[in-house]
């Protein structure tokens, strides 16, 4: 009450116009500044639900590429990939190992976060690694909840449909945080499945297939990755959800397409990954070729000596201080590093001397 007071006694327009300036910022005045309502969505920042169900509901297709570090995330975000998920892949295509299963939480927060530092507009998805929710409810919306708090997540993906993996979706969408489906070939169930097999070549499994994507847009899904599943039973899915569907290796029939990074770039060229590269996978790039190309190259130009040459030896340092740097290497006894030293300065002068002509 006060303040009004010193408000209405206010001797000069300058003082009155700085105690209403202060009136502006109190947080009990409802004013644009506080707080303006939703703004429009600007298509440099960060792709969210609402934005993926406009291009669902307008037929664009979606798309969707793995990522697990933070160079990795700069490219999808600079392509204008809709959604970067953080696969639990990175165990095969980053780790080494032949399945997903070895995959720790740790690990894959690590994966998220560099992540997020690097994809500033992609919606970023993050798999929940084998063994992080299979034991109930209450572990997976705790693994979920520790996704998006400390890999920075906006989203996360859970494999299977069991009825616990659906249980397991209701609770973690009840708990707040949106959930990716996945059904079709799920690698994480490869102990039961007998390895990487297509699913869906059957009439029952193809009508499971369907019944679970179902089941897990009742759940509350905002959508359902369906992988290595014939056109038709992707095409049927599709046509029963009305929320997207994200093929791999499904056919062109679904929502949205999702390869894995270092699949579709052609990053690993050895024979043996070529051998297990998933057949489904188009390579764009043979990244791996070019690398290695650059590799030998450097090695190459290191063992000749032409690397680095005077381009790539950009600190200088003055005749003059050299001379007082010998001296003081040899006051120190080191007449031999003095030698050395000289010889360097020589011989760069010799190599930059014609250019300076």
């Amino acid at each position: 009450m006060a303040f009004f007071t010193n408000l209405c006694r206010a001797s000069s327009p300058t003082k009155a116009t700085f105690l209403l300036r202060q009136v502006r910022c109190m947080s009990n005045v409802p004013e644009n500044t506080v707080y303006g309502g939703p703004k429009p969505q600007n298509p440099n920042q960060r792709v969210t639900l609402i934005n993926l169900r406009q291009k669902h509901k307008k037929g664009e297709p979606i798309t969707v590429v793995t990522a697990y570090d933070y160079p990795s995330a700069v490219h999808l975000d600079t392509a204008g990939i809709d959604i970067c998920l953080v696969g639990d892949s990175a165990s095969m295509v980053v780790h080494g190992h032949d399945t997903t299963l070895p995959i720790s939480l740790d690990e894959m927060l690590v994966h998220c976060r560099a992540v997020a530092r690097g994809a500033k507009r992609p919606l970023l998805v993050g798999d929940l690694p084998f063994g992080t929710y299979e034991s109930g409810t209450g572990q997976a919306v705790d693994i979920a909840v520790r996704v998006l708090k400390e890999g920075g997540m906006d989203a996360i993906k859970l494999e299977g449909g069991s009825p616990s993996r659906i249980t397991a979706a209701r609770a973690v969408v009840e708990a707040g945080i949106a959930v990716m489906g996945h059904v079709g070939l799920t690698p994480q169930a490869i102990s039961v499945l007998g390895g990487f097999r297509p699913q869906g070549k059957n009439v029952s499994s193809a009508v499971k297939v369907v019944e679970t994507a179902l089941a897990l847009q009742e759940a509350g899904c905002f959508s359902v990755v369906l992988e290595c599943v014939p056109p038709p039973v992707a095409a049927a899915a599709t046509s029963a959800l009305w929320i997207p569907t994200i093929g791999i290796g499904a056919g062109p029939y679904c929502s949205g397409q999702v390869l894995v990074y270092h699949d579709l770039l052609g990053m690993l060229q050895h024979p043996h990954h070529a051998k297990v590269t998933p057949k489904f996978c188009k390579q764009y790039a043979r990244v791996g070729d070019v690398i290695n190309k650059a590799l030998s190259e450097y090695k190459e130009e290191v063992t000749n000596g032409s690397f680095p040459g005077p381009a790539h030896s950009p600190y200088k340092i003055s005749a003059a201080e050299v001379d007082g740097f010998l001296n003081e290497l040899q006051k120190m006894g080191l007449d031999k590093a003095a030698s050395a030293a000289a010889v360097a300065a020589e011989k760069l002068d010799t190599k930059e001397s014609p250019a300076n002509n």
